[in-house]
């Protein structure tokens, strides 16, 4: 696992997760998406005309995944699962919302080089916080496999 200091540089670091969820049938849908790490909740910016957002919609419980490595000795990643909750307007026009102030602020750094969000009609804001979060860090491993 990794401590709580090295998760959240890991998870303030990394550009995209995959994202699970599962629709009205019942059948699982994984998908990428970039995100945003406020230290508590991971913030995802979806299309709300996808198979994604249409699942969000019913069953709320997701699990994303944030991982790195190519090698085996290489990986690590974390796990975060929890209810999804909607943030804000549905598309997101830009109208005022205090809480997506500081989250959009960051993506638009992180993602666009901006010091605020283009908003485009066509996302929409999601917050997971996390019910339950496990990690992993191969490089940490003894012996060749991890060093």
């Amino acid at each position: 696992m990794m401590p709580p200091t090295e998760l959240d540089t890991f998870l303030t670091a990394q550009r995209t997760c995959r994202l699970a969820t599962v629709g009205p049938d019942g059948s699982p849908h994984v998908s990428p998406l970039w995100f945003a790490w406020d230290g508590e909740a991971l913030w995802l910016y979806s299309l709300v005309h996808s198979l994604r957002w249409t699942a969000l919609q019913g069953e709320a419980r997701v699990a994303a995944v944030v991982d790195d490595g190519r090698e085996y000795g290489e990986l690590r990643g974390a796990e975060l699962s929890g209810r999804a909750v909607r943030v804000g307007e549905a598309p997101r026009r830009g109208d005022p919302c205090p809480e997506l102030d500081a989250v959009e602020q960051l993506f638009a750094a992180k993602y666009f080089g901006l010091g605020a969000m283009p908003h485009d009609g066509r996302h929409a804001w999601v917050r997971l916080r996390p019910d339950r979060i496990v990690s992993w860090d191969f490089r940490k491993l003894p012996g060749p496999q991890g060093q």
